[in-house]
């Protein structure tokens, strides 16, 4: 296909039929061309052999002087639609303009491939649509009710000598632009226009033929939105060769300005404020023009939200067009007037507090006697509040029990006084509040801490829930007028102010309770003065000159003020050198020993020397800290650092102050020798399948050591990736006894770590795959015997990564399937040159029977 692509230039199939006066778009499009992506287009005009040329997109002197005044005006334009695609476009098109229109386009293409022009033929007739109105030459004008019906008509008629349809449309403008209404369009169908489909398919909306090609447009139950200016627009259509409808002209009338008359539906009164046990009354007016014969439908609904959708509205009462009123104790309606309906709600209630609304419907009679709804209209929302008949109350809160420490109890009283005007159907609740206490004149948010429903039910609050869960704060109802907050142990975190707020609750028609009132007390400050907590944390070596291999001790001794009965919890941390790669933020917890005199070890990893660590108490403010069998890797500062506890409530313990120590050093002074780390390969570059040979070089510097007086654990491990951000993966550990462990791996590469040497150490990598690569290196720890025959342990040292590249051997990958295959083709020829002569020799053999000759010798010529 890639060699059959050329330049395609196309224009529409013809010919091209267009009206005289109208304005012509004739598009042409070019693709499959090389070069820049704006294509040029020439275009030429021809009425019988010869072409004259019109207009170019890229020369202003191709136009031929026949045509430079058109051009010149705008008559006759190029528009482009795309870099590939222009219309020619002939504004006010004449017969004269009748021909074939040829679109070329200039040659960018590296080889002359395709075609480069195209034809259409145009053709042009006369204009013989004519649309005009059912009467005059101007539009006429109705003024209808809401509800009524209407016809209107328009003729359309072509007399066009080619075979066209006419598509009708019926329009309606209303200050926005014109809308569709209904069509009937040029292939015989009826479409209405949007919003309009629910009423075309009920039948409010008709569009029908009648004689002397006239359209009428019948509307029924018509509403406001119908009102404004209804026009006929018709369009002319023919049939295109290609089976395409291409609309030729479009005319339009306006027919008549219709105006609507709304129906409203009115509730007298504004908004409504009644007492308890009064009665609500409400007024319904429906205001129209309707002078004729009709009966309203009347329903009065009611919602505690001002939605007037009605979805989640209750129907209070109905009155039909009959006049006849659904039954209710407590509500009545009533016609007032021909056009007022009242509403009357007897003893109301809290409840009944909402919003009204009125729906009314108008009726007219039909000429068979039945009864036709034409408008429905519901009023605007009236507001009613219910004031309820509140009881007259004072509050009083005062404190029974003050705290005058931390964990003392407090009581807090909240008395109902003067209480007056109270009912049977009247109970009270209680919700109490914390306000924390702010420097200067800042105000802080309060805070509940529990409340009450009607049922006397408690709900905590979110401060203090788990405390109230748990006991430590109780709340109850001593008598009748007095409820009590009692907090079991005070905490610093409880001081500020509390008050109480009274709730009254009214019993309805329901049995249902409503809150009708709060009142609130005044506040109570909760307070006592406290000094804040002092601890002091004294660290002392015992001894202050040792060497490796023996014991550290160091006491830590504390002191504390303003703290009732404390208990101490001690850790012991150790900050190493930077240079410690275990530990690379610096701080180890070693050992900890908690109030309750429960040692524990935090990040102690040292398997050799579990038992190493002692931490011990020796009096109640003092703790010693002992390290057996010191090694140099011990070096660094250590703290002791202690947390104070005090009682707290329920036999808990509560964190009073923390406190650091001062550092300990521990300090070796060594003359030994100095290691260094290297990794060095021959071949950091491998092919896949092969040895990768990686040596981690240790050498020192100073004093030299015997082989027998020094060990070394050496561990491999790679980052798999060019940068070193990633983790790096432990590959394989060779320790100071000889002992290899090796990492789990998932491919099939295998790893195999060995001492050459005394200072050297090879990892090598078997059959290498492509995820072998990435930056490799060691990490050795050496191990140093002193002149006391004891083991020191000296600081990790980290050698510099070395990268390992692995590559594809391509001639190795095929060289096997190669040779498979070949083997398999010559097997499988063999085989079909056996089974072939097997075939030929044995299975299609034919026995020929032949008649036996005498034998004769031949004769010569002369004889026969």
């Amino acid at each position: 296909l890639a060699f059959c692509r050329g330049r395609i230039v196309r224009v529409p199939k013809g010919p091209l039929i267009r009206v005289a006066g109208t304005e012509v778009a004739i598009p042409c499009s070019v693709s499959d061309y090389d070069g820049p992506s704006e294509q040029n287009f020439d275009w030429e005009f021809s009425r019988e052999t010869d072409f004259v040329r019109i207009v170019s997109t890229w020369d202003s002197t191709f136009t031929s002087e026949e045509y430079q005044k058109r051009v010149g005006r705008g008559d006759i334009k190029l528009r482009r639609s795309s870099n590939d695609a222009v219309e020619l476009v002939i504004r006010n098109i004449q017969p004269a303009d009748q021909g074939r229109y040829k679109c070329s386009t200039p040659s960018t293409d590296a080889t002359v491939q395709g075609n480069y022009d195209a034809e259409v033929q145009v053709k042009v007739i006369s204009d013989g649509l004519s649309v005009s109105g059912s009467k005059a030459r101007s539009s006429t004008s109705l003024r209808l009710s809401e509800g009524d019906s209407f016809k209107l008509r328009c003729s359309a008629v072509t007399t066009s000598p080619e075979h066209t349809h006419l598509h009708v449309t019926w329009q309606l403008k209303n200050g926005s632009p014109w809308r569709d209404i209904l069509s009937l369009t040029h292939e015989g169908k009826f479409q209405p226009g949007p919003g309009y489909e629910e009423r075309y398919r009920s039948g409010d909306i008709r569009l029908d033929t009648g004689a002397n090609d006239t359209y009428r447009l019948s509307v029924s139950q018509a509403s406001s939105g119908d009102g404004g200016a209804y026009r006929c627009l018709v369009s002319e259509w023919v049939r295109g060769v290609d089976g395409s409808w291409q609309k030729i002209q479009e005319k339009s009338v306006e027919i008549a300005t219709v105006s609507i008359q709304r129906t409203d539906v009115i509730i007298s009164t504004s908004n409504v404020s009644v007492t308890e046990r009064d009665s609500l009354d409400l007024t319904c007016n429906i205001t129209t023009d309707r002078s004729g014969i009709f009966q309203a439908e009347v329903m009065w609904y009611f919602s505690v939200s001002p939605d007037d959708s009605l979805s989640d509205a209750q129907l209070l009462l109905s009155m039909d067009h009959d006049s006849v009123v659904s039954d209710s104790t407590l509500i009545s309606l009533s016609h007032v007037d021909r056009n007022s309906y009242r509403l009357l709600v007897r003893d109301v209630d809290v409840e009944d507090s909402g919003y009204y609304f009125c729906e009314a419907a108008i009726w007219v009679p039909l000429h068979n006697g039945s009864w036709h709804k034409v408008v429905e209209r519901t009023s605007a929302p009236v507001s009613v509040v219910v004031t309820a008949l509140e009881p007259d109350y004072d509050v009083f809160l005062n404190a029974s029990k003050t705290p005058k420490f931390s964990d003392d109890p407090t009581e807090l009283n909240c008395r109902i006084t003067n209480v007056q005007d109270t009912e049977a159907n009247i109970r009270f609740t209680v919700s109490w509040y914390y306000r924390q206490q702010l420097p200067g004149d800042d105000v802080a948010a309060e805070e509940l801490l529990a409340s009450m429903d009607a049922d006397w039910t408690l709900l905590p609050g979110d401060r203090g829930r788990e405390r109230i869960q748990n006991g430590e704060i109780i709340f109850s109802k001593k008598s009748a007028d007095t409820f009590s907050l009692r907090i079991q142990w005070t905490s610093e975190s409880d001081r500020g102010d509390y008050f109480c707020v009274i709730s009254a609750w009214s019993r309805h028609r329901n049995n249902s309770w409503v809150k009708s009132k709060d009142v609130t007390s005044a506040s109570v400050n909760i307070f006592w003065a406290t000094q804040d907590y002092t601890l002091t944390v004294e660290a002392v070596k015992l001894k202050p000159f040792f060497v490796a291999g023996h014991t550290f001790e160091m006491t830590c001794k504390v002191s504390s003020k303003n703290i009732k009965t404390p208990r101490y919890s001690v850790l012991i941390t150790a900050e190493k050198p930077l240079t410690d790669h275990s530990n690379p933020n610096g701080t180890t917890r070693i050992i900890s020993l908690n109030q309750d005199s429960v040692v524990r070890l935090e990040d102690w990893t040292d398997q050799t020397r579990v038992d190493g660590v002692v931490l011990e108490k020796v009096q109640e403010n003092e703790f010693r800290y002992r390290m057996y069998q010191t090694q140099i890797s011990d070096a660094g500062l250590y703290r002791c650092v202690v947390t104070a506890w005090s009682p707290g409530g329920g036999g808990m313990w509560r964190e009073a102050v923390n406190g650091l120590s001062n550092p300990i050093q521990i300090d070796f002074q060594t003359s030994g020798p100095v290691f260094n780390v290297s990794v060095h390969s021959d071949s950091p570059t491998i092919y896949q399948g092969e040895v990768a040979d990686l040596l981690c070089i240790i050498t020192m510097e100073g004093m030299p050591l015997e082989p027998d007086d020094m060990s070394f654990d050496v561990s491999w491990f790679a980052v798999r990736s060019f940068a070193l951000d990633r983790e790096p993966i432990l590959l394989a550990l060779l320790d100071r006894r000889g002992i290899v462990t090796q990492n789990r791996r998932n491919g099939s590469s295998d790893l195999s770590l060995e001492r050459i040497s005394p200072l050297e150490f090879r990892l090598r990598v078997h059959g290498c795959e492509d995820h072998d690569f990435g930056n490799h290196y060691c990490v050795v720890t050496p191990w140093v015997r002193s002149t006391t025959g004891v083991w020191q342990r000296e600081p990790d040292i980290k050698a510099k990564p070395i990268f390992l590249s692995v590559k594809m051997d391509v001639l190795n990958a095929f060289k096997y399937p190669l040779l498979i295959g070949i083997g398999l083709a010559t097997v499988i020829g063999l085989l079909s040159c056996l089974i072939g002569y097997c075939s030929s020799r044995w299975c299609c053999k034919k026995e020929v029977q032949e008649t036996r000759r005498e034998r004769r010798r031949l004769m010569s010529m002369e004889m026969d």
